[in-house]
C-alpha cells in the first residue's frame, strides 16, 4: 500500500468512525428525548369513553360516574399511578413486550411495568409472555430464522400454500439472543386457518389495532431493566414456566433460572423494594424467600390453581395450600385473576342502594390471612356483552358493557382492597387512581 493509499484509507475510516460517533450520539439524544417525553403522563380518550359508558343503576354508581366526569373535566396534570401495572406494556394497542409498548405504558400512567421472563438458546433472558410464542407475537415466520423454529412453517413450493398453520411453533430457546434481537414484535395473534404466510400473520383480534404495529423493538430482560430504571418505574418480572425440559443444560436448572433473573437486577444496581418478582410456580417464590429474602418481600405468587382438578375458588377446603399456609411459608402477596376476587351482590337491584359487586370468599380469606392482593388483567379481552369474557366470568350477568369495567375496578380497589391491577391499557387504571385521590366515592 502506497502512502497515498494509506492516507486515503485513513481518512475514509476516520470519517466513518466520526460519522458513527455522531450517529451514536444522535441515537442517545433521541432515546433521552423519548424517555423524557414518556414522563409526561397523557391518558388519551379511552378513560372518558369508559366513564361515559358506565351503568348508573344505583346511588353509588351515579356518584362515581359524576365524580370521574368532574375529575376528567378539571384535572390538568396526571400523575403516574402505583396502583397501575402495565401488563406487557400497553398491548391493547402496541406489540407486547416491546420498547414501544413499554413507552406507551409509562406515558399512560403505569407506576409498574412487567417483563415476562424466558430464555434463549444461549441462556440469555428476554421479555416474552411465553417461551414458545414467537410465531404469534413476532415476524419470525417471514424471516430466515423460521427454519430454526421447533415446528417451522411448511410451504408447498409448487403453489406457495402454507400447509401447517395450526402447528407452527417458534420458541425463544430455538434461537440466540442476537437472533432474537433481529426480530420485530407484532400484535399478538395469528390466523391458524391460513393457507398463506400473509394470511397467517393477519390474525390480530378485531378489538386490538394494527395502527402502532409498524415497529416493535424486542427487549432482553436486561434491556427492560435499563429502560424501566430510566423511566423511574417499579419493575415486576414474571419467571415464565419453561416449555422445554429442565435443566436446559446441566448448569441451567430451574433454580439457576430463578436466580439469574434476580441477579440481573443486582447487576444493574436496582434496589429490591423496586422489584416485584412473580411466578405461577410456588416453588420459585419459595426459592426467592429462602435465597433472596430482600427481593422476596415483594414476591408475588400468581395463583393459577383455577385450572387444577378439584380446585374451587368458592370452597376453601379445596385450596392447597391454604391462605394461612401460604403466609406461614413466607408468601406476602397473592395474585389471582379478577373473576376470583369479585362476585355479583345478590342484594343488587332490590332497592337501588346496594352495589353491583361484592368481594368473593376467596378475597375475604386472603385478606384475613394477611395477604396483600394484586390482580390481573383489566381490558385484556374485547367488548363486553359478547359471551367471551373470561375475566368477568363470575360477574357477566351484571357487568355487561365496557364502561362497567370501571365498576369492576372500583370494587377491586374499594371492596377487595387490591394494591395493584394489571391492565392492557394502563391509562384506564391510572385515570381512576388519579381521580380517586381527589375524592371519588
Amino acid at each position: 500500500m502506497t502512502y497515498s493509499d494509506f492516507l486515503t484509507t485513513t481518512l475514509v475510516v476516520g470519517g466513518l468512525l466520526a460519522a458513527n460517533t455522531v450517529h451514536a450520539q444522535e441515537a442517545t439524544d433521541s432515546e433521552d428525548a423519548l424517555i423524557s417525553a414518556a414522563q409526561q403522563v397523557t391518558l388519551g380518550p379511552r378513560p372518558l369513553f369508559l366513564v361515559n359508558d358506565m351503568s348508573t343503576d344505583n346511588d353509588h354508581e351515579r356518584a362515581l360516574k359524576a365524580s370521574l366526569l368532574n375529575c376528567a373535566a378539571e384535572q390538568t396534570q396526571w400523575q403516574r399511578s402505583p396502583l397501575t401495572i402495565g401488563h406487557r406494556g400497553a398491548p391493547l394497542q402496541f406489540p407486547e413486550h416491546t420498547l414501544e409498548s413499554y413507552i406507551a405504558g409509562a406515558q399512560g400512567g403505569a407506576g409498574i411495568l412487567e417483563c415476562d421472563v424466558t430464555f434463549t438458546a444461549d441462556e440469555e433472558l428476554v421479555c416474552r409472555h411465553s417461551q414458545c410464542d414467537l410465531h404469534y407475537t413476532t415476524n419470525i415466520v417471514e424471516t430466515d430464522l423460521a427454519a430454526k423454529c421447533s415446528v417451522p412453517p411448511v410451504v408447498d413450493e409448487a403453489n406457495d400454500q402454507l400447509m401447517n398453520a395450526a402447528d407452527i411453533r417458534c420458541c425463544t430457546s430455538d434461537i440466540t439472543l442476537a437472533e432474537f434481537r433481529s426480530l420485530q414484535g407484532t400484535m399478538e395473534g395469528v390466523n391458524t386457518d391460513a393457507t398463506t404466510l400473509e394470511e397467517y400473520l393477519s390474525g390480530t383480534p378485531e378489538w386490538r389495532t394494527e395502527l402502532y404495529a409498524t415497529r416493535g423493538t424486542l427487549m432482553s430482560h436486561a434491556d427492560s431493566i435499563a429502560l424501566f430504571q430510566k423511566l423511574g418505574v417499579q419493575m415486576t418480572p414474571e419467571l415464565k414456566a419453561p416449555e422445554v425440559e429442565m435443566p436446559f443444560t446441566p448448569e441451567f436448572t430451574q433454580q439457576a433460572y430463578a436466580q439469574k433473573m434476580i441477579d440481573e437486577y443486582k447487576a444493574a444496581g436496582i434496589r429490591p423494594n423496586n422489584v416485584l418478582p412473580q411466578s405461577f410456580n410456588l416453588d420459585d417464590v419459595l426459592y426467592w424467600i429462602e435465597h433472596e429474602p430482600e427481593f422476596a418481600k415483594q414476591a408475588v405468587y400468581l395463583d393459577g390453581r383455577y385450572s387444577d382438578e378439584g380446585f374451587d375458588h368458592t370452597n376453601p377446603d379445596t385450596w392447597q395450600p391454604s391462605m394461612q399456609s401460604l403466609v406461614e411459608s413466607g408468601v406476602q402477596i397473592i395474585a389471582p385473576p379478577t373473576w376470583m376476587l369479585v362476585e355479583e351482590n345478590p342484594a343488587f337491584g332490590n332497592d337501588g342502594q346496594e352495589r353491583r359487586l361484592q368481594p368473593s370468599l376467596y378475597a375475604q380469606r386472603a385478606r384475613e390471612a394477611g395477604l396483600a392482593i394484586i390482580t390481573w388483567t383489566l381490558e385484556r379481552s374485547g367488548p363486553l356483552g359478547e359471551g367471551r369474557q373470561w375475566y368477568h366470568s363470575t360477574t357477566e350477568d351484571v357487568i355487561k358493557r365496557d364502561g362497567d369495567k370501571l365498576i369492576t375496578l372500583d370494587a377491586l380497589v374499594n371492596e377487595v382492597g387490591v394494591i395493584g391491577v394489571f391492565s392492557d391499557w394502563p391509562a384506564t387504571v391510572a385515570f381512576y387512581d388519579n381521580c380517586s385521590q381527589r375524592g371519588a366515592p
